[in-house]
């Protein structure tokens, strides 16, 4: 009998000051303004980080030795409203483009009283890893992204980055 396992998704919530289009902005087009330099999966340091406009595109880095390095794919892509993206990095932290073994993040974005953005966002599918690998990136997120999601705050709050 073959068991299937299930590894609760990460769940984090941030209210950014800023109205839904301004965060989702920040949060897509925006990435490389808040994404840490030293947060990449690439061989040498990033240079720029970039979430490719459209269902399809491509969530990648570039990196100090020219090359870019694909962390996923745009599944969703709802302005205002919600971004679904794959995340093809492994256990390791190595990049893995494989769809049967890729978690996947979705963000959503709700206005709020006073012009503010409650942004949702989920990490999931970890179970697509086995269950040791799972386990691993499931942990290693679930600590991560709260420092992420604190730092794409504080830049949606510029009011110089919100165009």
């Amino acid at each position: 009998m073959n068991r299937t396992i299930e590894i609760a998704p990460v769940r984090k919530s941030v209210i950014v000051e800023a109205s839904p289009p301004q965060a989702f902005a920040v949060f897509t087009a925006g990435i490389d303004r808040w994404w840490p330099k030293s947060h990449g999966i690439g061989a040498t340091p990033i240079v720029e980080s970039v979430i490719e406009p459209f269902e399809g595109g491509r969530w990648y880095s570039r990196h100090e030795d020219g090359k870019d390095v694909v962390i996923g794919h745009v599944r969703v892509w709802q302005p205002a409203e919600r971004l679904v993206v794959s995340w093809e990095i492994n256990a390791e932290w190595k990049p893995d483009p494989r769809p049967a073994v890729s978690s996947e993040v979705e963000v959503r974005f709700t206005a709020e009283p006073g012009g503010r953005t409650r942004v949702d966002l989920e990490h999931r599918n970890f179970e697509r890893m086995g269950a040791a690998g799972g386990e691993k990136m499931r942990k290693d997120v679930d600590g991560g992204w709260p420092a992420l999601l604190d730092l794409y705050a504080q830049n949606a709050a510029r009011k110089e980055t919100n165009r």
